[in-house]
């Protein structure tokens, strides 16, 4: 019997339990996955109307459903993105050849609340000098390991793959904009 997944409104991309089904049914061990989607292709990014196709090998799906995360997680400020996995995270914040500013956070974390939303201000206001990657520790425990996140909200700042600074806890406006600074370095004007 083919593995199924249904989705029913892709426009705003489902809720945690219905990305982690949507996540295990195209893990790269199936071989073929038979995808329906009860929705218009035309409501869909371009990297879910491969998805349409419905008998597709897992690794053609899989790459859509990259694709689509990818596209889905870059929010309202375009410079910000939620990391999926170990891979996404080496691809877009170690081999990306601007700054990169990583959140380590939780859902249940007060703090944490406090700070995104400010740090993401002031990196948009940046104009694409710096991006943003949110990392959850709950859903990405081995990246915090790897990372010595020890508190949350932790926030690293990694340039051509290397960590060149990292703060613990809330910051004020002023230091989180002189912590911008510092990891995008002196303008070449």
């Amino acid at each position: 019997m083919k593995p199924c997944c249904v989705l029913r409104d892709l426009r705003y991309f489902p809720t945690m339990a219905q990305r982690i089904l949507f996540k295990r049914a195209l893990s790269p061990g199936l071989k073929n996955l038979s995808v329906s989607l009860q929705c218009r292709s035309s409501l869909l990014p371009m990297g879910l109307q491969a998805l349409c196709h419905h008998s597709q090998p897992a690794s053609a799906v899989h790459a859509a459903h990259l694709h689509a995360i990818r596209s889905f997680s870059s929010p309202v400020y375009g410079v910000t993105f939620n990391v999926q996995d170990e891979d996404d995270f080496h691809e877009r914040v170690i081999n990306c050849k601007t700054p990169v500013i990583v959140d380590f956070h939780a859902n249940w974390c007060g703090p944490c609340k406090i700070l995104g939303p400010r740090l993401e201000k002031m990196v948009a206001k940046q104009q694409g000098k710096v991006l943003m990657a949110k990392v959850d520790i709950d859903n990405h425990t081995e990246l915090a390991i790897k990372y010595e996140v020890s508190a949350v909200p932790t926030v690293i700042a990694v340039k051509k793959g290397d960590v060149v600074d990292k703060f613990v806890g809330v910051k004020d406006d002023d230091q989180l904009e002189a912590f911008v600074k510092r990891v995008i370095g002196p303008s070449k004007d």
